[in-house]
């Protein structure tokens, strides 16, 4: 099993903090940063290796990562078009290096319960979480399900068949071969401004990804300074007691 960390984009709605180093570099204490506190909770389940894409101020990243005490090894990826492409280019990009691979998948800015890492990884089938005790976020990710499966996934996703949901992936390795075709069926065509969730949305029935209810545990994304400073107080409380 490895990991696929996505940290190739701008951050821009964090403002004056992302253009002195990448969002995934963003404090959530006086020790860790998102990505360090990633790392942390992926050194506990036996991940001894990590994708990481980069793009916004990579050099730094890399830097920083190579510098932490951690048995992980880190391969990186870098996106020289993040500015124009989403992710899905990014992931296109590191197909070679996670093809034939169990695969759990971090967007950068997403902070975990190690529970909530420990529940993926011990998974036997491919999974995503979400949470049944939270409301539908505005202009977060979301998951409608269909047949007990996660059949579309989205921020303009609305309807009493939907749930919350972080882009916490696990994808066994048929799973994982599968959205890389796609990803690059949607490259080939021009799409590379998508979601790489787009990929999956049109190839669903073949990627079979339950719901993994976390109900309730520290599950977030950072995308702005009010959400740092919200997730930042839940981790000190939740994470660190």
């Amino acid at each position: 099993m490895i990991a696929l960390l996505l940290n190739s984009g701008l951050g821009s709605r964090m403002g004056d903090e992302t253009r002195e180093h990448p969002k995934c570099m963003t404090r959530i204490s006086e020790a860790e940063t998102i990505i360090s506190w990633q790392v942390k909770c992926l050194e506990r389940v036996g991940v001894t290796e990590a994708v990481v894409t980069t793009g916004h101020l990579s050099d730094m990243l890399e830097k920083y990562l190579l510098s932490l005490d951690t048995p992980i090894r880190f391969r990186f990826v870098h996106n020289p078009r993040y500015r124009e492409t989403n992710y899905i280019y990014s992931v296109h990009l590191a197909r070679a290096l996670l093809a034939g691979q169990d695969v759990i998948s971090l967007h950068g800015d997403l902070v975990m319960h190690p529970e909530v890492m420990h529940r993926l990884a011990a998974s036997a089938e491919s999974c995503v979480t979400v949470d049944s005790t939270l409301p539908l976020p505005e202009k977060d990710f979301k998951g409608r399900m269909a047949e007990g499966f996660i059949c579309e996934v989205g921020v303009n996703v609305f309807g009493p068949d939907c749930i919350e949901l972080q882009p916490a992936y696990l994808l066994k390795a048929a799973q994982t071969d599968r959205w890389l075709k796609e990803i690059a069926a949607f490259i080939e065509a021009g799409n590379d401004r998508v979601y790489a969730e787009n990929a999956f949305n049109a190839a669903w029935r073949e990627i079979p990804v339950r719901p993994l209810d976390v109900q309730g545990l520290l599950c977030a994304e950072i995308d702005n300074q009010a959400d740092k400073e919200h997730v930042s107080q839940r981790f000190a409380k939740e994470v660190r007691a």
